[in-house]
């Protein structure tokens, strides 16, 4: 159930993986002093698991979220105590042994409870993995119709201040404040700025804009994350004969768009229709914007057989 603008009402499920072994929804617990929950030092993956045909379930791109956790852990210096492959077949039995046909899925790597303090040497690393239901993050009016953003007041984390290429729990202190503040003025979502001034990205998501035929992204010198579904939208517009460009963009560029969208594996791919008050286009979905949200959701739901490839059968 969705109660405000990408915020949702948990729905339980039956069991979460934790540590190797499954256990029940609600005795998934950890201990007060556990050191994440103080530092925030912890990476994590949002994953998607689609129906496909013959009443069939997949998960997409499994294998690069999975690349991406053990990359940012690598970043931030935390030992996973499990393979690649383990977790992946983890993920797999989540999904499965929780019956969900289309699913949101959370894995987490953190640290315990063992030691405090700034120095995480030495403290346990425990990783979790949880799976529930979950539908349009930003509504799906928001998917038909486009959402209303704004331009944070809050600026995203310099390259060296928070190594960005990191998916790490602290960082998200940032997209909270920027989101919080997006929806309490009345936006569905907000889009930060670099530290110089450039745009790069949404809350969670990444943005991209369509001006005179060609798609243009931040590249990922703009403190942004390497999104999946930003690297999808790639891989589509390619196939659409699309050219997409990476570099530096004004916010002022985004106003003067032709069509303005957001990607990511929560937002998929959703329309905005306007930015500071400023209507983009002519206030609807654009054309290209619906030509690759189309593609994206046949992929997803296994009804394009060039990118199967991306999809992994539960």
């Amino acid at each position: 159930m969705l109660f405000r603008s990408g915020s949702f009402k948990l729905e339980k499920s039956e069991k979460i993986w934790l540590d190797g072994s499954f256990v029940p929804w609600d005795e998934a617990n950890v201990h007060v002093l556990t050191h994440t929950l103080h530092y925030g030092l912890g990476v994590f993956e949002g994953i998607r698991c689609y129906q496909v045909k013959k009443n069939k379930s997949a998960v997409f791109r499994l294998q690069e979220h999975i690349d991406r956790l053990f990359d940012s852990a690598i970043v931030l210096g935390i030992d996973v105590p499990f393979s690649k492959k383990e977790i992946i077949a983890a993920v797999l039995q989540v999904v499965k042994k929780n019956k969900l046909e289309e699913c949101y899925i959370r894995p987490i790597v953190f640290l315990g409870h063992n030691q405090m303090g700034l120095n995480p040497s030495g403290v346990d690393v425990r990783v979790a993995i949880a799976a529930w239901p979950w539908g349009a993050y930003l509504g799906d009016e928001g998917i038909n119709r486009g959402i209303r953003v704004r331009i944070s007041s809050f600026t995203r984390h310099h390259v060296n201040i928070n190594m960005t290429r990191a998916k790490a729990c602290g960082y998200y202190i940032n997209s909270i404040l920027a989101k919080s503040e997006a929806v309490r003025d009345g936006y569905d979502e907000a889009i930060l700025l670099d530290p110089q001034g450039y745009v790069s990205e949404g809350s969670g998501e990444n943005i991209f804009l369509l001006s005179k035929g060609r798609l243009k992204t931040p590249d990922l010198s703009c403190s942004n994350l390497e999104g999946i579904t930003r690297d999808s939208v790639f891989e589509i517009a390619k196939h659409l004969k699309v050219d997409v460009e990476e570099g530096r963009i004004t916010r002022d560029e985004l106003y003067i768009a032709d069509e303005v969208f957001l990607t990511g594996t929560a937002a998929e791919i959703t329309p905005v229709r306007e930015i500071d008050n400023r209507t983009i286009g002519n206030g609807k979905r654009g054309k290209t914007t619906g030509r690759i949200q189309k593609m994206f959701f046949e992929i997803v739901h296994g009804n394009h057989t060039k990118f199967n490839k991306w999809l992994s059968n539960i």
